[in-house]
């Protein structure tokens, strides 16, 4: 009932607290037997008008006291190791899910969305920390204790002692009899709660443009029609939970209450002593308590069997990596041969791509937004890996290298690179943790942000979140110095210029060429002033190569990047134009 073995294996961790955590509170429960014992004596012995000493009934008070003490002590390890089972299951599972999100890589979102990821991470390890430290603890113990106290009973009045453990067992019945419509209703209630989750994060990360073209009161009515769906089955959830409980509470009274009655009959009939009879009303609640309590845990489980069907589906994510984290003695050249890619199987985005990065080269992708370039960068960076064709370094297939590997050799700098909350030392300490000041100074020079930053606090600088103190020039300079930090063989600047003054443009192309007499460079850009210097030009036109060369040569062919250069110059022209009047 609710028992999942694949689980539990996953974390084995956790089972020595599980067991612990019954054993104590199995201890509590012979605890309460003894002080039952001793009041039931008492009581029986008042009401039958025993004459007892006072030295009697000290000593059955300390005793009472000594357990009272022994149950608290027991209860307060139970409430320890349901505490550290909590612990070993959330570090477990988080640390499993962020291996796997590891080994997935940067393409991990061609599989599952991140807020999904965020999702699981969180909400679900949750639910699963209460199936653990609450419901599997209670699930044994509740076998245990009917049985213990059927032993106990049995001695006092086992007609009552076998009523009621026959009753026991209608509470989990009633259990089972809803567990297949809780299940489908929770797993609805979990795709709505993801769904929801997703619209969220991309409104909440799309809120400028949202707000920047007033579609941000259409987006919120979309939201309030997917809350509204989400309450419903969330009160579904509910109504569900508040039916089983009554129903729980039901054969819980009713039992215990035949139990008593049968107490009552047999202590008239004589069939059973005054303490017996005493001890059999006492108890006869502890039955079905520990049954009761599952029962409430019931639906946490259920929660937690529907978090961990969506934890299983991005553990057992394939990784699509069968390479081994070796060095590659010489990635170069870099190929594409015959490469496609498709995101949605209908249109492709990249049709036979065949290009070459030689070693020490500086290479550029130009063409109209659209026609494939980025994408070619994400193949280049392992973003992307459902693709047709070849990919090859050196002589090595790019799909047989892990991309920690891949990543060892190659920086890739975009137009959105991500700054960290917290200081500028802390931001480009990414890319080499052990550089000394001098060296973070050094490339701070290079990029000229060195004279600004001496004005504000060095490199303990506070950046916020994305850099959003700085100006976007400032942010991409930021990147560029951490970029040249990590000193890598190949550098991709993915549109590294785009949205930045004409100041931070003209330094970051310094940079790039100054690069390129060093590196192995590819430049992806739509500014065909910036390609002058590379030594070899592919254009790119609806996902195909159909120019490649040097600059000169290819203007001379009059061809698609001559018609691309003649459209930017006309364009630059008439802006100076504009200017000048």
């Amino acid at each position: 009932m609710m028992i999942n073995k694949k689980l539990i294996l996953e974390v084995r961790s956790s089972i020595q607290y599980i067991r612990k955590n019954v054993l104590y509170q199995w201890g509590m429960l012979i605890a309460n037997i003894l002080l039952t014992f001793i009041i039931a004596g008492v009581i029986s012995n008042a009401l039958a008008g025993v004459n007892m000493k006072l030295q009697s009934l000290l000593s059955a008070g300390v005793l009472a006291a000594a357990i009272l003490l022994l149950r608290y002590w027991f209860g307060c390890r139970a409430a320890i190791n349901s505490e550290r089972s909590s612990h070993a299951i959330k570090q477990q599972l988080r640390t499993k899910i962020y291996q796997k999100m590891l080994s997935l890589g940067s393409s991990y979102h061609e599989r599952i969305s991140t807020s999904e990821v965020i999702q699981v991470s969180v909400e679900g390890v949750d639910q699963l920390e209460t199936y653990f430290s609450s419901y599997l603890p209670q699930f044994f113990y509740s076998m245990l204790a009917p049985l213990t106290l059927f032993a106990v009973l049995l001695f006092f009045n086992w007609k009552a002692a076998t009523v009621l453990l026959l009753c026991v067992p209608l509470i989990p019945v009633s259990i089972a009899a809803v567990q297949t419509f809780a299940k489908k209703l929770l797993a609805k209630y979990w795709g709505k709660y993801t769904s929801m989750g997703d619209r969220f994060l991309e409104n909440l990360q799309g809120l400028t443009t949202l707000k920047i073209y007033q579609a941000d009161e259409r987006q919120q009515q979309i939201m309030r029609e997917e809350a509204e769906q989400f309450r419903r089955i969330t009160m579904k959830v509910l109504t569900m939970q508040l039916n089983s409980i009554t129903i729980m509470d039901l054969v819980a009274f009713g039992g215990a209450a035949l139990g008593t009655a049968i107490a009552i009959l047999e202590y008239q009939n004589q069939a059973i002593s005054l303490q017996a009879a005493i001890m059999t009303i006492m108890l006869a609640a502890e039955f079905f308590i520990p049954m009761r309590l599952l029962g409430s845990f019931f639906h946490i489980a259920m929660n937690g069997m529907a978090a961990s069907d969506k934890i299983f589906q991005l553990l057992e994510l394939s990784a699509d990596e069968t390479g081994e984290e070796r060095l590659v003695e010489d990635p170069f050249p870099i190929r594409f041969s015959k490469v496609g890619f498709s995101y949605d199987e209908k249109k492709n985005v990249l049709s036979n791509i065949d290009l070459t990065l030689e070693k020490g080269s500086f290479t550029a992708i130009v063409g109209e937004s659209g026609c494939g370039k980025s994408t070619s960068a994400a193949l280049l960076m392992g973003d992307r890996k459902r693709y047709s064709g070849n990919i090859f370094f050196g002589r090595q297939d790019a799909k047989e290298l892990t991309d920690k590997e891949r990543l060892r050799f190659i920086t890739r700098i975009t137009h959105q690179a991500y700054l960290f909350s917290g200081t500028v030392r802390d931001n480009l300490c990414l890319a080499k943790p052990d550089a000394a000041d001098e060296e973070l100074w050094r490339v701070l020079e290079q990029v000229q942000l060195a004279a600004f930053l001496r004005e504000e606090q060095g490199l303990d600088t506070i950046l916020k979140e994305q850099g959003a103190n700085f100006s976007g020039g400032q942010r991409q300079r930021l990147a560029l110095a951490r970029a040249l930090l990590h000193d890598s063989e190949v550098y991709i600047f993915d549109e590294a210029t785009s949205n930045i003054d004409v100041e931070s443009e003209t330094l970051i192309m310094k940079q790039i060429e100054a690069l390129a007499k060093t590196k192995t460079v590819l430049l992806i850009t739509h500014r065909l002033a910036n390609v002058m210097q590379a030594d070899r030009i592919y254009v790119m036109e609806a996902g195909k190569i159909v120019e490649e060369g040097t600059f000169d040569s290819l203007v001379k062919k009059e061809g698609a990047f001559a018609r691309l250069w003649s459209a930017q110059q006309s364009l630059e022209n008439y802006g100076r134009e504009n200017d000048d009047e």
